[in-house]
């Protein structure tokens, strides 16, 4: 009798269990509200939170982990603490409650409570998380816990190489449980990656996406739809475009890596990609039919202004002149677009050489009226430049672009703080700037006139991640292993 017994009892508590995962459930989608649904805000990559605080006090923070990750075969294996580039949490307004979704080093996604920093669950990846995710809103899903997707992507995992045969770098994951719902098999191409650091856009339940193997790929997200290769329960694919071209392959060697986040303006998608090109995927057409090509790598993502034009940076690499940042303008012919090129100065760090490697930063959505139209970055060499994007500065004489054949003109410099080297994405929420480093973190204020001033620093902590801000509350990861919470106590 007594087995019998404790049969029964097994059956009891898994019913219970069953009962209570329903009852939470309670047969109904969980309200949901997407406030930062991906990687800086939305589809023109120029939204980065409501109202920020005076104060960088730490309201709370968050041990992320540590994680192990193969480098090169040449430097080897590595341990990464807390979240890195780009790394920035999403937020979610659940049933009434702030959520995070953090990528980190620890190889896990993680959702987090917003107001206490206490993990909710977390996900396991075959690697580091650096890039951030896309929150998809299934409003078509059958099951409760597909109605919230994080479309996220990881390194290629610690036990693959460049040429395995099976790579499931970019993966589904429901954001209400943390059950995965699908990996997507990110091939092997001529780039020597397989990761996935960019963020998907999800246009009427079609997602495109640019991979590290330089593909951009179009697919459908729902896992109803998804098919079984290679062993994988994988998305169902529309269209893949390789983003380089034989030429490109001679210039960069296997350096093809597309690292940035496809970015909305009309009917075209605009990537940024390691070939060297900015290409506008056409919407209607299925092609890309406009490719302004610079030569350099480029990783930052484009940002879409209020008047129409994209914010790209370059990093100085397989170019003879200088890295910077262009306005361009997509609506004339590749050769014709410039409106203007800012250079930056030449400095080496680590790999780097110079120019921005991060995303630019602009106002042009919160912005008081009276406010100039800002826009932000970081360089290699150390400075914070902040420039009026539509304000050209015709004291200054033209300057050569990346491939020294071209002179275009320059924008009107607005303010120069050396902070320190960065590869994140400086912020602009209302007056205030929040500028990233691996020298800390820098909180700014700015009057009408382009006059600013420093509020508040934490030089405590190295912050390649970029932050979102709610509520005067910035959150942001760090090097340093740690998730923060910061703002006035």
């Amino acid at each position: 009798m007594k087995p019998r017994y404790f049969i029964i009892l097994r059956i009891f508590f898994l019913i219970l269990i069953a009962l209570t995962f329903i009852n939470a459930f309670n047969g109904a989608v969980p309200e949901t509200e997407v406030i930062i649904g991906t990687f800086l805000g939305d589809w023109h990559r120029n939204y980065y939170g409501d109202h920020a605080p005076e104060k960088l006090d730490v309201i709370w923070r968050t041990f992320l982990g540590k994680g192990k990750t193969i480098i090169s075969k040449k430097i080897g294996e590595k341990e990464w603490a807390g979240s890195g580039w780009t790394g920035q949490p999403l937020l979610v307004r659940e049933n009434g409650k702030l959520r995070l979704f953090q990528g980190a080093f620890d190889h896990h996604l993680k959702k987090i409570d917003a107001e206490t920093g206490k993990i909710i669950w977390q996900y396991a990846f075959d690697d580091v998380i650096k890039g951030t995710g896309t929150i998809w809103v299934n409003s078509k899903a059958e099951n409760p816990a597909e109605h919230m997707v994080i479309l996220q992507g990881s390194r290629r995992g610690l036990d693959k190489d460049l040429y395995s045969r099976i790579v499931p770098s970019f993966r589904a994951i429901s954001g209400i449980t943390g059950e995965e719902l699908w990996r997507m098999n990110v091939r092997q191409t001529a780039s020597y990656s397989r990761d996935v650091d960019g963020s998907a856009m999800i246009l009427q339940d079609t997602a495109y996406i640019a991979l590290e193997n330089a593909l951009f790929v179009k697919f459908n997200p729902d896992r109803k739809n998804t098919v079984l290769q290679d062993g994988l329960l994988q998305p169902e694919i529309f269209q893949e475009i390789t983003l380089y071209n034989n030429r490109d392959i001679q210039n960069h060697g296997g350096n093809l890596v597309a690292e940035s986040s496809p970015a909305l303006l009309d009917d075209r998608i605009y990537i940024t990609a390691g070939s060297g090109h900015v290409f506008g995927y056409n919407i209607k057409k299925k092609v890309i039919d406009w490719d302004f090509y610079i030569g350099s790598d480029m990783d930052g993502s484009p940002v879409v202004t209020s008047d129409s034009c994209l914010i790209v940076t370059v990093e100085k690499q397989y170019i003879e002149g200088k890295g910077g940042v262009f306005k361009l303008d997509p609506r004339k012919r590749p050769d014709e677009s410039v409106v203007w090129f800012m250079p930056t100065e030449d400095d080496s760090m680590e790999s780097w050489a110079g120019g921005v490697i991060g995303s630019a930063g602009i106002n042009d959505r919160t912005k008081a009226p009276a406010d100039p139209y800002l826009c932000a970055f970081i360089a290699i060499d150390g400075n914070l430049y902040v420039v009026d994007h539509q304000q050209i500065d015709k004291q200054s004489p033209k300057v050569y672009g990346p491939n020294n054949r071209y002179k275009y003109p320059q924008p009107k410099l607005i303010y120069v703080n050396k902070i320190g080297p960065s590869i994140a994405t400086p912020v602009f929420v209302g007056n205030k700037l929040l500028a990233p480093g691996y020298k800390g973190l820098y909180l700014f204020e700015f009057t009408p006139t382009g006059k600013f001033r420093l509020l508040d620093k934490h030089l405590s902590g190295s912050f390649e991640s970029t932050p979102i801000v709610h509520d005067h509350k910035i959150f942001v990861g760090s090097r340093d292993g740690y998730l923060y919470c910061f703002g006035r106590k």
